[in-house]
């Protein structure tokens, strides 16, 4: 029988929390996180994670993993959230996935072919080559690496050419190769119940919510970091927020600048997952606090 996976994507600060728990309370179900930030131990309040209240109320998983120098790939989380979907299965319960990170419920859902990370240099390089020579002069060049890519492929996609050519660079082995090791789907039947409002509307909560999380000790939580590392570069302090609270402490942003580089990086980023969750055409969208009906979409789909 299929696994039956209830999901709440949606940007940050629409009010996802408040309706995993909801979910949760309402059809016996635990919340796993899918949310590369909420990741790391060192930053609950920074990065948004249920407070032990809302913790209290239902069980929390996959939050709070990672010290500041550990990553985890989309590949690694697929199978980690897999691993714990099943625990949650095996104890009776509902498995509801809350968070705003697209590639991590992507890879979840559709394992996607193993195709090796490119090099930021291969990268550039083949950009820059792109834009001296043009999108056609490349689509010459890909179709001499990759014949079966090329000739899908309009000599004026440039995006695509130019992944094609990278993968290659990179790898030594044709994209067209890597896509036909794609897994087949996993055996998952999924409702996702999106959290979210219009970028406009939104951009005032996460003005709003930047003032709670300082007054929730945001500075704090960021000096005890850096006791433990304080190097930029560290995984750990590359998500919103983070660097900005740590440029403060190094005395790189006063106060000011540091609330308004991190409201606007906030935004940014919440375009951004508009903008891939809204591609989403399975995506069933509410507003905040519409728990209600995401309750009664839930258990039709549960009972179906």
């Amino acid at each position: 029988m299929s696994t039956a996976l209830i999901c709440v994507p949606g940007p940050t600060g629409a009010g996802k929390t408040g309706a995993g728990i909801a979910l949760a309370e309402a059809l016996g179900g635990e919340v796993v996180n899918f949310d590369s930030r909420q990741l790391y131990a060192d930053f609950p309040v920074i990065t948004a994670q249920p407070t032990p209240g809302e913790r209290a109320r239902c069980p929390h998983l996959l939050y709070g993993l990672l010290g500041l120098t550990q990553t985890m790939t989309a590949a690694a989380y697929a199978e980690l959230a897999l691993e714990t979907v099943a625990g949650v299965r095996a104890r009776g319960r509902v498995p509801i996935l809350v968070g705003g990170t697209g590639l991590y419920l992507r890879w979840l859902l559709q394992p996607m072919a193993p195709i090796p990370d490119i090099p930021e240099a291969v990268r550039r390089g083949v950009r820059e080559d792109c834009a001296r020579r043009g999108a056609p002069a490349l689509h010459a060049d890909l179709a001499g690496m990759d014949p079966a890519l090329a000739a899908r492929l309009h000599p004026n996609d440039s995006q695509r050419v130019m992944r094609g050519v990278e993968v290659f660079l990179a790898s030594g082995r044709p994209l067209s190769q890597w896509q036909a090791l794609t897994p087949p789907p996993r055996d998952l039947r999924v409702l996702k119940l999106g959290v979210g409002l219009d970028l406009d509307e939104l951009t005032p909560h996460l003005v709003r919510r930047i003032g709670l999380m300082l007054d929730a000790g945001a500075l704090d939580e960021a000096r005890a970091a850096m006791a433990v590392n304080a190097d930029p570069a560290a995984p750990g302090w590359t998500g919103i927020g983070c660097a900005e609270c740590l440029a403060h402490l190094r005395g790189e942003l006063d106060l000011e600048q540091c609330v308004r580089q991190w409201g606007a990086n906030t935004r940014a980023y919440a375009k951004r997952q508009l903008t891939w969750f809204r591609a989403d055409a399975d995506i069933a969208w509410h507003r905040p606090g519409e728990h209600a009906a995401m309750i009664a979409a839930a258990r039709r789909f549960l009972d179906a």
